[in-house]
């Protein structure tokens, strides 16, 4: 906007448009998705994915420092003196959240318990997001008999309960006496299976909308491949509603690793730290008065499925036009008031000053619309 122009339509006195900043490109950081949602977001909905956000970086920040917040190994019984860990100890200044019944120290178990369950999601999260976008994308783009057997299958396969195919998986995998690898794998894999489906019929049903459109049909007549078309111009803009699915994705497969450790099908406590075996183990010690064993643990449990829930959640709304909020223009450039036309609707004190010049200046009607009389 040029000075001319901005003199036009400004207020002596009033120096917000001339203050106002457009961004000509946004830079890449900005148009990632968290960042850019972050950007639109407005009160609850920004107020639930900052929330989340401090959440899921703090479980985050503590698996990858698990060796350096934990005092003790995940499966550590006795201390560097050699002597043994008392066994469903109170809480102290050694065992600052207590002592389990095999030994273990709870602050420990919970902290390694973090990594465990970062690594559960990594694992579920990528199997079934590359499966799944190429089948939709394959689906969605070539029709037919394959999108009518994919569809088939993904249905069926969406009727499958998954902690019931996560213990299927792990008793096949590792026969029910899980490793590290071998539980998060089981998890995941279940986890994978059960959400393809998701992915799937999310990328195809948009495939199918834009397949036809002029930039695809433009692409086609000079010549680009299948693949380029598939992996350029659709994967690109089927995408958007993925995060939401991600979210989704990362809790259940949380809760799955939780649900497979406490039916005893889980990962062995020598292996690595897992919450939902703990909570296993510390179901008689609720029946006895000894809390801390199950507290903590399920604890950690809630608050990571929590964090993930509010930014999935907050990433849904926002990519809902019918569900985002967005800022009055009034706030940016003016009030209502100022530009308003109605003629019972005073002006705002910023706009005073310039509603006496008009008054005053030659040719002008007065309230009655007469024109004012000049000697």
């Amino acid at each position: 906007m040029g000075e001319s122009t901005a003199t036009k339509v400004t207020v002596p006195g009033d120096n917000r448009l001339a203050n106002l900043e457009v961004s000509k490109k946004p830079s890449v950081f900005s148009r990632l998705p968290i960042v850019r949602d972050l950007k639109i977001a407005v009160g609850w909905q920004k107020a639930m994915l900052i929330t989340g956000l401090v959440i899921t970086a703090f479980f985050i920040l503590v698996a990858i420092f698990a060796p350096v917040i934990a005092p003790y190994g995940y499966s550590q019984i006795r201390g560097d003196d050699g002597v043994a860990f008392p066994t469903q100890a109170p809480p102290s200044a050694e065992h600052i959240w207590g002592t389990t019944v095999g030994g273990f120290d709870v602050f420990s178990r919970t902290v390694w318990g973090a990594r465990t369950a970062v690594i559960a999601i990594i694992v579920a999260v990528v199997l079934s997001i590359f499966i799944g976008v190429f089948l939709g994308l394959v689906s969605g783009y070539f029709g037919g008999w394959v999108d009518r057997v994919l569809v088939v299958i993904a249905d069926a396969i969406y009727s499958f309960p998954s902690l019931l195919l996560a213990i299927l998986m792990a008793i096949m995998i590792s026969g029910g006496q899980s490793s590290l690898w071998g539980g998060i794998l089981a998890s995941g894999v279940s986890i994978t299976v059960v959400y393809i489906p998701q992915y799937f019929r999310t990328i195809r049903a948009e495939v199918m909308r834009i397949k036809n459109s002029a930039y695809v049909e433009s692409a086609k007549v000079v010549g680009a491949s299948t693949w380029r078309i598939m992996t350029v111009h659709l994967l690109r803009n089927s995408t958007r509603t993925l995060p939401v699915i991600l979210t989704l994705n990362s809790s259940e497969a949380i809760l799955t690793l939780a649900g497979l450790g406490f039916l005893g099908f889980g990962i062995e406590p020598t292996a690595a730290a897992e919450w939902g075996y703990d909570l296993n183990r510390s179901v008689a010690d609720v029946t006895a008065g000894i809390w801390w064993t199950a507290v903590f643990p399920g604890l950690a449990i809630v608050l990571i499925v929590l964090g993930i829930t509010l930014v999935g959640e907050s990433l849904n709304d926002l990519a809902d036009p019918r569900l985002r909020a967005r800022k009055s223009a009034g706030e940016v450039i003016g009030s209502i008031e100022d530009t308003s036309v109605e003629p019972n609707v005073e002006p705002s004190a910023d706009n005073e000053y310039a509603m006496s010049l008009m008054s005053a200046a030659p040719g002008a009607a007065d309230a009655d619309g007469k024109e004012p009389d000049h000697e």
